[in-house]
């Protein structure tokens, strides 16, 4: 499943960057630039990160 339209990125990729140390929004865009577009994917991007962490990650 696509969770960044704009740069064609999948839950799945979302999730090999995270276990490759990224620990942010910021991270993933770094890595593959999902959240960079038009920004819709960005509260699934801090959904993943946060069950991934067990902590909220959202900066403003």
């Amino acid at each position: 499943m696509f969770v960044c339209i704009c740069r064609a990125v999948t839950e799945d990729e979302v999730h090999e960057h995270c276990n490759n140390g990224a620990y942010t929004i910021d991270d993933i865009a770094d890595r593959c630039g999902a959240g960079e577009g038009c920004g819709t994917c960005l509260e699934r991007l801090d959904d993943i990160l946060s069950e991934r962490a067990g902590i909220a990650t959202t900066a403003a």
